[in-house]
């Protein structure tokens, strides 16, 4: 028997569409596996009648099967589905870490990622790394084509879930597929002072960073309150500000000793749309650990 545990996470981060990612240290999934001979899952809190038992249908099930590592999986949610904080994956990243140790598959992790990310294809319908890279390696994530390359940061982060369903597969329908030069030119521009500020700690710099006006805008349309829990948030004292993952949950970078501030505003402003919320205040954390 093997238990693992894997953090919530950010994907895109703004500017980064489909390439950034950060793990927070909490909340998290926690995922324990024994061998069998077929994969049966067992889901238990936040969320959990919301989450197949299907292993076909279920990205722990999926990651068991790339393996070929069959188990019996109980996962313990504490990452909420449809949160924008990186449900699936926290699943998807727990189970391959597990997997790999029960079986001794002496995957590294890199190579977990890769495995993690065909588990995302179950609810996404792409097999995304954007969200099992950092929960997996921890720390600030860029994913590309060739790999995944990583670095520590430790930036303040306030995550604010709204009680609003935003699924993944919709908040990908409504994305642009074109975007204009002068786009492009901002959007890279922003991701590179987002990297610069990650590598110098500097959450002023990461939030500039986070500045992005295709996907968000989108994005943002989809959240009863957005703008105004993003207003809050900055006068509050947020650097930046902006949709965690696919949503409906709204990722805010502070300076230290402003995350309460910042999650404070956050939650009045969508308690004024008559919504409720929760608030997680948190700093950039490690990837999936095994107990």
């Amino acid at each position: 028997m093997v238990t693992v545990r894997a953090p919530a996470t950010s994907a895109n981060l703004g500017s980064g569409f489909d390439v950034f990612g950060v793990a927070f240290d909490r909340p998290a999934d926690v995922v324990t596996v024994e061998r069998a001979r077929e994969t049966t899952i067992e889901v238990t809190g936040v969320g959990s009648e919301y989450i197949p038992s299907d292993p076909a249908k279920n990205t722990a099930g999926v990651v068991a099967s790339a393996l070929d590592a069959p188990a019996h999986i109980a996962i313990d949610k504490g990452v909420r589905p449809s949160s924008g904080l990186g449900s699936s994956a926290a699943s998807a990243a727990a189970t391959a870490v597990a997997l790999n140790e029960l079986y001794d598959r002496n995957l590294s992790d890199h190579e977990l990622v890769r495995v993690a990310a065909e588990g995302e294809a179950a609810v996404s319908g792409t097999a995304h790394a954007d969200n099992v890279a950092p929960a997996i390696l921890g720390g600030f994530t860029v994913v590309r084509d060739g790999g995944v390359e990583s670095v520590d940061a430790s930036i303040p982060l306030v995550a604010v879930l709204p009680d609003i369903v935003v699924s993944t597969r919709d908040a990908r329908r409504v994305v642009p597929e074109t975007l204009s030069m002068d786009d492009m030119v901002e959007t890279v521009g922003s991701a590179a002072t987002l990297t610069i500020g990650m590598h110098r700690n500097d959450p002023e710099l990461v939030g500039q960073g986070m500045r992005e006006s295709v996907v968000t805008p989108a994005r943002a349309a989809l959240i009863q309150g957005y703008d105004r829990a993003v207003d809050a948030a900055c006068a509050a004292g947020a650097t930046g500000a902006t949709v965690s993952g696919a949503g409906p949950a709204i990722l805010a970078v502070t300076h230290r000793g402003d995350q309460r501030d910042v999650a404070g505003a956050m939650l009045d402003a969508f308690e004024a749309e008559g919504i409720d919320a929760r608030a997680y205040t948190s700093t950039i954390g490690n990837g999936a650990t095994v107990f």
